[in-house]
């Protein structure tokens, strides 16, 4: 079972696993109903390292990403369903409007979104290339989206 920690915990753990040569894989997201979608990006993500490490927006931060009516699901709530599943490693909460920071601690050797994004036009990769990481686009599970889910609960 994973952890949920802090920003602090996480510069610690990190430095620690990459002193013992561990390799560490982050993502970021809402994660605000889990879905399928989100468990096979998070396994596919975890077979690329040691360690997977999920950066989780904050309920403020998806406010403002997503609209006044999300997140649905609390974040207490979304960092520990996520802290359980085999894939993830750690969970830590970031409040800022993106990954930025919560990047430049976790220090990844791969971040993974998924491949509706590209490389380029992430604020994340000069972050990640500059750290010595990569990122890698993963492909999404067709139809599935947290998006979707609400649209089939309101309809």
């Amino acid at each position: 079972m994973g952890q949920v920690i802090t920003r602090s915990e996480l510069g610690k753990i990190v430095g620690d696993l990459k002193t013992s040569g561990k390799k560490i894989v982050t993502t970021n997201g809402c994660f605000d109903i889990l879905h399928i979608g989100h468990v096979r990006i998070l396994n596919e993500a975890k077979t690329l390292g040691d360690v997977l490490v999920v950066g989780l927006n904050s309920d403020r931060s998806v406010q403002k990403l997503k609209g006044q009516n999300r997140p649905i699901v609390g974040q207490d709530d979304r960092a520990e369903l996520l802290a359980n599943l085999n894939a993830v490693d750690y969970v830590s909460i970031f409040d800022e409007d993106n990954p930025i920071e919560f990047l430049k601690v976790a220090k990844p050797d791969f971040h993974v979104k998924g491949q509706d994004y590209k490389a380029g036009e992430l604020l994340e990769t000069p972050v990640v290339e500059s750290l010595g990481g990569q990122i890698k686009l993963l492909q999404l599970v067709p139809g599935k989206s947290t998006t979707s889910l609400i649209g089939k609960i309101n309809s």
